[in-house]
Parts: C-alpha cells; sequence; structure tokens
C-alpha cells in the first residue's frame, strides 16, 4: 500500500473482532465514533458519522486501535518523534538520493515509488520550489516507470489561480523548461468566495489559512478531474520537515528549530494533508505526496537542525539544505530562480488579492458586535478575526455538534506557526496572520 500511506479497518468475521490503523502521517483522513448502543464506527469523513455517533474524534495517524485491547496505541515510533535533537552531518547526495533513486537499501525511493499507477495522473505545480522538484523528478523517471506505455510519456502538469498571480508565472516557467504538457486554470476572488460553502462542507473544518488554501485546490481539482487524470503528486510536507515558512528565520535556535518542525509534522493531519487529501477526494481525485515517504522523512530529521538554519551570513535562505541538494550544475533540475524562489505559501501564490477578497467579504458579513460576542457564541475555539468567525459561521451549518468543532486545532498562528513559534518574536503577537505576507521584514510582499 505505497509503504503504509492508506488507513485502513479489517473486520474478523469469524469471532467479530476488527483492527483499525491510520497511516503514518495522516494522509489519508480516519475519524472514530461511539453510538449511544455501544458500537463504534470508523469513516474517512466526519460528515459520515455526525449522525449516528453520539461522540466523534480524529484517529490519531500512526495509531492503531484493536477492539480485543479495546484501547488505541501508536505503533508508528520514529527516531524523530522523541523530539531529541540529531547530530548526523547533513550529506546534500544522501538527501537527493531518498527522494529521487530508485533503490536504496532495498526500498523504492518517495518519487518512484509514487508514479506506480494504471491510471491518468500529473502533478499539481505551483512553480514553488517543492511542487517543482517533484515535477522535475518524475519528468526524469516517467519514461522508465510502466504507466508511460499506457498514458506517455510527456508529464502533465496542472496550476491555478488569478489573472497575473506569482504561482501561475513561476509554473509556467517551470513547465516549460521541463517540457511538460501543463493546463493552466484561471479563477475569480467571486468564483472562489462562491464555492466556500461547499470546500468547508468537505474539507471538515474551519481553519483559517486551510480554508484559504482548500479553495482554490477544489476549484483546480474539479477541472483535472474533468479531463479525465485520477491521480495526482504534490509537494505537501516539505515546508514541515525542511522548515520552509517563512517564520522559521526567526527561529532562536537549532534546539527550537528542531522542536517545531515535529510539532509541524505530527499536526499535518490536522492542516496541509486534510487540505490535500479532502480538497481532491471532493472530487474523486487522489492526490500521493512523495515528501511524506516515511522513509524519506526518517533521512531528512536525522540532519543537524543546524544545517537548516537560516543563516544570512552565509546566503543559506529557508530549505537550503534542499535547494543545495538538488543544485547540480552539470544536470540542473529546474532554472536556478526557480531553485532559490522565496517560500510562498499555497492561498498566497494562487493571488495576493485572494486573501484580500476573503476579508473584504467577511467585513461585509461580519459586524463588530458579531465579533464582540464571539466568546459567548463560540465559547470553544473562538473566532478572533472577522475572517475566521465568517467561516465558523458555515462550518456549524453543516456540523453543529460539539464533537465536530473540537475536530479543528485553534490557537494563534503566524504564517502557519505552531502558536509555540509566535513566541520567537513579539510583535507577532499584535498580528497573528497565517499568511507568509504577515512575517515582516522576510517576505518581500510582506503587509
Amino acid at each position: 500500500m505505497l509503504d503504509g500511506m492508506f488507513s485502513f479497518v479489517l473486520l474478523d468475521t469469524r469471532n467479530k473482532t476488527f483492527i483499525a490503523a491510520r497511516d503514518p502521517i495522516g494522509i489519508t483522513p480516519l475519524y472514530m465514533g461511539w453510538g449511544l448502543d455501544g458500537s463504534i464506527w470508523f469513516a474517512s469523513e466526519m460528515k459520515a458519522l455526525s449522525d449516528d455517533c453520539e461522540r466523534f474524534a480524529t484517529f490519531l495517524p500512526g495509531h492503531l486501535y484493536s477492539s480485543k485491547r479495546g484501547e488505541l496505541r501508536r505503533w508508528y515510533n520514529p527516531p524523530w518523534y522523541s523530539e531529541s535533537i540529531p547530530s548526523t552531518p547533513y550529506d546534500p547526495l544522501v538527501l537527493r538520493e531518498a527522494f529521487e533513486k530508485v533503490h536504496l537499501e532495498n526500498f523504492c525511493i518517495a518519487v518512484i515509488k509514487r508514479l506506480m499507477t494504471d491510471v491518468p495522473f500529473g502533478v499539481l505545480l505551483s512553480g514553488g520550489l517543492d511542487s517543482s522538484l517533484v515535477a522535475a523528478v518524475a519528468s526524469r523517471h516517467l519514461t522508465e516507470a510502466k504507466v508511460a506505455k499506457q498514458w506517455g510519456s510527456q508529464l502533465h502538469t496542472f496550476c491555478i489561480g488569478l489573472e497575473g498571480s506569482p504561482d501561475l508565472k513561476a509554473a509556467r516557467e517551470v513547465a516549460d523548461y521541463l517540457g511538460t504538457l501543463h493546463h493552466e486554470f484561471h479563477f475569480t476572488v467571486q468564483e472562489g468566495l462562491d464555492a466556500l460553502g461547499e470546500v468547508i462542507y468537505h474539507i471538515e473544518t474551519y481553519d483559517v489559512t486551510t480554508v484559504r488554501a482548500s479553495t482554490p485546490m477544489f476549484l483546480m481539482s474539479r477541472k483535472i478531474k474533468s479531463l479525465g487524470v485520477k491521480m495526482v503528486l504534490s509537494g505537501e510536507g516539505s515546508d514541515e520537515i525542511f522548515g520552509g515558512y517563512l517564520y522559521f528565520h526567526k527561529a532562536p535556535s537549532k534546539e527550537e528549530f528542531h522542536h517545531e518542525t515535529c510539532r509541524k509534522i505530527k499536526a499535518l493531519h490536522l492542516y496541509d494533508c486534510l487540505r490535500a487529501n479532502k480538497s481532491t477526494s471532493a472530487w474523486g481525485l487522489e492526490a500521493r505526496v512523495p515528501f511524506l515517504d516515511k522513509n524519506f522523512i526518517d533521512i531528512a530529521m536525522d540532519i543537524d537542525p543546524e544545517w537548516k538554519m537560516v543563516r544570512h551570513d552565509l546566503g543559506w535562505i529557508e530549505k537550503w539544505v534542499l535547494r543545495n541538494a538538488f543544485d547540480d550544475e552539470q544536470n540542473p533540475y529546474l532554472p536556478k530562480h526557480i531553485l532559490y524562489r522565496q517560500k510562498e505559501q499555497f492561498s498566497d501564490g494562487v493571488g495576493y488579492s485572494w486573501i484580500g477578497g476573503l476579508r473584504a467579504h467577511a467585513e461585509e458579513h461580519v459586524s463588530i458586535a458579531m465579533l464582540s460576542n464571539a466568546h459567548n457564541v463560540y465559547p470553544e475555539n473562538t473566532p478572533l478575526t472577522k475572517e475566521a468567525y465568517y467561516y465558523r459561521t458555515i462550518f456549524e451549518r453543516f456540523f453543529p455538534k460539539n464533537a465536530a468543532r473540537s475536530t479543528v486545532p485553534g490557537g494563534p498562528s503566524v504564517a502557519c506557526s505552531t502558536a509555540k513559534a509566535v513566541e520567537w518574536d513579539e510583535a507577532w503577537k499584535k498580528n497573528p496572520d497565517p499568511s507568509g505576507r504577515a512575517v515582516l521584514g522576510v517576505h518581500v510582499d510582506a503587509y
């Protein structure tokens, strides 16, 4: 099952016992519910449990439940999970081969493994580092994969954005460089606003940054599926592993840097993995994420975090270890300016006016009085902005139970940081916005 990337429930009909397990990182969703009659339910969507279960919760990644034991226990115990600080020196060739090469200690590696398919597929290409590397490696090795005999050796790539957005321009450059068959989709702010209800229904969260990013991904997935494509490779996970978000520029020490990457990986099932899976699955499209390959994570997380730190004196920007690993002068994977393009979060890269449009829309629907009274209306995980309040009202229409709202994470965030990392900079407490452009002095178009 592609190295444990799927969750499952197995029933033994002979003795009516069962076992349920979730994949290591939470790439595929799984929920567990309890009925008033003592029954136990499992589903990949929360909405499937809300009518029949009095209580339900997110099934934790890397855990399993056995009806014989009647308890949840963790089966996935990688070295990095303890958050102890690794000391392995950085070796760019080892990191590159873990992502690209066909065999390493008898395992198929991250990208190649995910080319095992018998359906039409492509790559989600935003023009950022991560998706561009996935496209570059897939393009190089597609001719060797069995799927090329059935669907051709030219890779399909897909991008979406508002007219003139940063991602559309960068993705087009990468596609031209790699020679892919590129599909460029456009959407308007109004089309995104019109889809918000449907998006929140499918992604089952009111988290601000997840809603912002899920909407264009949801719109793009519909168009991709209409072309007959059934599977896509995507670049999620790299920012968590390598500290790619712009707030990592302010990490006070390598220890804090590493602890934050561990926290981010452990929470992926609530954010980027949830978005990537549910935005695409809503249209019957499967998303595969090479950066979250178990073996690749183990190798990348074993690197001394001193090498991952942003070092302006050495010219090391965010994710320098990954960029450097694929900086091949003899046989370049990507144009240099793409390889060293500044991190642009998906909800920003699709067009800066997208977030502005969402905020303006929320301003029209949520009054100051409503926001002032939010702690009484929503005492749990109280929304702090009009935008967050607006998403919450939509979510509550679909999922009114306490159990549903408890599945969504909360707390302050800057540029997708955890609440703990907000403490790195006192100024962040005054501007708690999950957009990468909220990191003043780091993002070139910060607000």
